[in-house]
């Protein structure tokens, strides 16, 4: 039996709780978070304890600590967790600096414990379909990819000034698909250009930040990936990629609450995608924790891997710097 401490009782803290308390062989034993109600309310709806960071790491019978805090809290935890000798899982991004990251990557390896970042896009059964039939060399050598992630509307400016940026906070997600079924033979990105622009709400302007967005990224094997985001799809959450290969194509959806399409004399219709992550990406989160613990019992490497945050963070720094210079980047 695992026991567990979340630090996080917000939105996404509440997600893993709830996945940490159905887990076979793991105990939610604490919860938490400054705001006092919200931490009692999850602990109190899961069995669990309201506690605070200094016990948690001060307690030798708290195996693992799951991370769902704001993300200017993550550097930190993860490295007093490190060094209290506990066993992390962690919400991307592990900073918003690169050295920081970097300097957190380094506290893992030095004080010997598992930390596995949250990237829970691999974990979609949809997406890790795609990505085995490509290691499967089912559509030959991988050549182009086309990533399009759209939120149903942008979040208030409040979030997007402690955010880091778009790159930071959304596209970070995409940039690590894009190293997943690109890079999976050791390749890497070797230039970057980003362009973008505020189409969607001008205060956005103000933060500052863009809220529509496209990257070019060029691996050293010359392959190709363009990545499209924006802020705003009046549809709902648009989640799809394509990765093209030498012998086909692989293509990946977006989730609908039915797949039922009617068809009639006014026309054809089906339900709009599912409206934002919490629902697209249920189970997701659901199979990533439960990775994580298959992982520490059995010793194998975790799909998603401190070092993968950091490689993530230094694409979404030179997406920025990008922006900025409107110059390509060498990475």
């Amino acid at each position: 039996m695992k026991n567990v401490a979340v630090f996080g009782a917000g939105r996404i803290g509440r997600i893993h709780a709830s996945n940490l308390a159905a887990l076979p062989g793991v105990r939610l034993r604490s919860v938490c978070d400054p705001m006092a109600a919200q931490a009692a309310e999850l602990a109190g709806q899961l069995g669990a304890e309201v506690s605070t960071p200094e016990a948690v790491l001060a307690d030798p019978s708290i195996d693992v600590i799951a991370i769902a805090s704001p993300t200017d809290t993550h550097s930190e935890l993860i490295t007093r967790a490190a060094a209290a000798g506990k066993h992390i899982f962690c919400e991307k991004p592990i900073d918003l600096s690169v050295p920081r990251a970097q300097a957190c990557a380094q506290a893992v390896r030095a004080a010997g414990v598992a930390c596995m970042i949250g990237f829970q896009r691999r974990f979609d059964p949809t997406f890790n379909e795609a990505q085995q039939r490509l290691a499967r060399g089912e559509i030959g050598a991988p050549e182009m990819l086309v990533v399009t992630s759209r939120d149903p509307g942008a979040p208030p400016a409040q979030y997007l000034r402690g955010s880091g940026g778009i790159f930071r906070d959304m596209l970070i997600h995409d940039f690590d698909i894009f190293r997943w079924i690109l890079c999976g033979d050791g390749d890497e990105a070797a230039t970057l250009y980003a362009t973008g622009s505020v189409l969607v709400d001008p205060a956005i302007a103000e933060v500052p930040d863009i809220d529509c967005s496209v990257v070019t990224i060029r691996t050293r094997k010359g392959r190709l990936a363009q990545i499209n985001t924006s802020r705003r799809a009046a549809y709902g959450y648009d989640q799809r990629f394509e990765v093209l290969g030498s012998t086909g194509m692989l293509q990946c959806g977006n989730h609908r609450p039915t797949e039922v399409v009617q068809s009639d004399a006014h026309g054809v219709r089906g339900d709009k995608p599912e409206h934002f992550f919490l629902q697209r990406y249920r189970e997701a989160y659901r199979l990533e924790l439960a990775h994580f613990f298959e992982c520490l019992q059995s010793g194998q490497a975790f799909r998603t891997t401190i070092e993968d945050g950091v490689a993530a963070q230094q694409l979404a720094d030179a997406a920025a710097q990008s922006l900025a210079s409107g110059q390509v980047v060498a990475l």
